[in-house]
Order: structure tokens, then sequence, then C-alpha cells
């Protein structure tokens, strides 16, 4: 069984110890070229800044066009392409969970909240303030004075404040679900990335939550408006999906891995979720 692309932080100044961290100037790392990146995924947070920019950014099967004042955000695991047009401007930042996971639990919750909105759109006022703050990261990578980890993990505290605040009076704040009920929804949703080729049944989940299944429907309804069973449906589909274009596995060996014994019971099952064989998927994607 082949496994999709993983990339990795390439950065000689950081130990595994430590964690790895990577800041690029955008413009720097173009030069004069385009930049094209094939489906991959990472086990590092992907953060794509762009004052300007041009191009096509596809995570996750969801296509974005590259525009002005943008930022695209990715948590480890998600797949994703990128093409980017040459005299584009910004920042790429890349660290794992090692060098940045917040131990504060509010700020570890912006962290998910950021990571769940792939890509923003913002006025340039507000794109201004959050490209100063990785100006600043940038400036201190660059330098490495003496506690510069320590300043960088600290304007990456007000970076995703900053972001998650802006980016949620740009659209509006869609619920306001109580704090009990979002820390279980992305435990939810945590558990479900880490356990879907072994876990289906909401009642698996529940009761690794300590949850019956009405509380465990009752807060996915309130924070998505979507059932348990849906958002299990889901990302069994978008995994499937992740290793039908980035890999040559044939299908057998797909549905093994997510767990399926019964070939013919997984066709049924994508078909019905994407109205496409996982044949038809692959050649048509």
């Amino acid at each position: 069984m082949k496994q999709i692309p993983v990339r990795h932080i390439a950065s000689p100044h950081e130990t595994a110890v430590s964690g790895q961290f990577n800041i690029r100037d955008v413009a720097d790392l173009l030069g004069e070229q385009d930049l094209r990146h094939e489906l991959h995924r990472h086990d590092f947070f992907f953060l794509l800044a762009l004052k300007n920019g041009k191009g096509k950014h596809e995570i996750d099967f969801t296509s974005y066009e590259v525009q002005n004042n943008s930022i695209f955000i990715l948590r480890p695991g998600q797949v994703h392409q990128l093409q980017l047009k040459a005299g584009s401007t910004g920042f790429l930042a890349e660290f794992d969970t090692a060098f940045y996971q917040p131990k504060d639990k509010l700020a570890n919750q912006r962290l998910v909240k950021a990571g769940n909105k792939n890509f923003c759109a913002f006025e340039a006022e507000r794109f201004e303030k959050l490209q100063n703050l990785l100006s600043h990261i940038f400036n201190e990578f660059s330098l490495k004075e003496d506690g510069y980890k320590e300043v960088i993990k600290a304007n990456l505290d007000i970076f995703f404040i900053e972001f998650v605040r802006q980016s949620a009076s740009l659209h509006g704040n869609a619920k306001s679900n109580t704090n009990y009920v979002q820390e279980r929804f992305e435990d939810f949703m945590g558990l479900i990335s880490t356990h879907i080729t072994t876990h289906k049944q909401v009642s698996q989940y529940a009761d690794l939550l300590s949850l019956s299944l009405y509380q465990l429907n009752a807060i996915t309804k309130e924070s998505v408006g979507k059932l348990a069973s849906e958002l299990i449906n889901e990302q069994i589909v978008l995994e499937a999906k992740r290793y039908l274009l980035a890999t040559p596995n044939q299908i057998k060996d797909i549905a093994d891995y997510l767990g399926y014994d019964d070939i013919s019971y997984f066709i049924r099952f994508f078909k019905k979720h994407t109205s496409y064989s996982p044949e038809a998927f692959r050649k048509n994607f």
C-alpha cells in the first residue's frame, strides 16, 4: 500500500527536540519562476499569507483562486496542490506541534479554529496587521538573537488571535457556541481524523468522549448542523479521495486500508456519497 507523499519542514536550524519552524519570503522563494506543488500532504502546519498573489490552491479537493490580501492555513494531514505565479509576495511559514502547540486552552482553541478555516481573504487594512506580525517573525527567525524562539511563539499567539478575530468579523459569527460544545466538537473531529480507518460507528466515538449518542449528535448539530454519522461519512469519503488521487493504489487496497473487507460495499458507499465510482472519480479528477 503506497502512502500519500508527505513533506517535512526543510529547516536546518531546528532540531526534533525543540520542534521545527521555518518562514520564507515568498518573493525570494519564487524568484522569477512560477511555483507548482503536486498533490501531497504535510506533517506540519502550513501558513501562506499573500500580500499580492495569483494562482490556484486546492486543499482537500476544494479549489481556491489565489488573490491579494489572503491567507491559507493547512492542518497536518491535509492534502493540497498549489500553483503560484511569479511576482507573488508575502510569507510562507511552517511549524510542527513540537514547536508550537499552546498549552493554554483558549490559545489552543484559536489554533484549531484557524486550522479549520483553510482560506480567508481580508480587507487590505486588516491584512496589513497580520502581515506585520509575520514580518516581525521573519526578522526574528533571520537574526536568531537570544530568545528568538520565544518571541516567535509569542507572535504566533497574537497572529492567531488576530486571524480568528478578523476572519470572524469579516464573515460574521455563524453561531455562538458555548466553550463546552466547541471543545467537545473539536475533540470529536480530532478523533475522526485519527481513527477513521478503524472507527466508523457513532457509538465508538461517543464512548471515547464519554458521551451518550444523543449528547454527541446534539453537539454536532449545534456546531455545524449535521449528525455525527454524516461527519464520519464525510471523513471516510475525504480519506478515500486523498488516496485515489494522490497514489496509484488499487481500489481494493484503498478499501482495505479504510477498513472495508467487502470492496463491493466500499464502492457502493463511495458512489452514494459522491455520485462516482472510485475508478470514475480517479479518472475524472
